[in-house]
């Protein structure tokens, strides 16, 4: 038996304040593990799914919303609420139309 290193082990030393780029360690063959629980983790990973699903100043159905989610989730109604609450999509009133938030944090 070889002793290959584990990647699900923490990391030796304390790691920086994540960045962008850490929402890697979320995705497995382009899938995503799981919805993070802790708040500021799941936001990193909205902000990069609004940024890499959604183009701005495009209007989306929610057909096509979930469509794209669930291309990383199955869970994609979880995913589109978070998205909403956070104010990374913005929807009509109807309901029938999703946007990209243009807003910058």
């Amino acid at each position: 038996m070889s002793h290959s290193t584990d990647h699900h082990q923490l990391p030796q030393s304390p790691a920086p304040r994540p960045t962008e780029r850490d929402v890697a360690g979320l995705f497995s063959g382009g899938r995503l593990l799981a919805i993070p629980r802790r708040t500021a983790r799941r936001e990193q990973l909205l902000v990069h799914l609004a940024e890499t699903l959604f183009a701005v100043d495009r209007d989306y159905t929610e057909p096509e919303v979930n469509e794209a989610l669930r291309t990383v989730h199955e869970d994609c109604s979880a995913l589109r609420r978070y998205l909403i609450t956070s104010g990374l999509l913005t929807r009509t009133r109807d309901g029938r139309i999703y946007r990209r938030s243009t807003t910058t944090r």
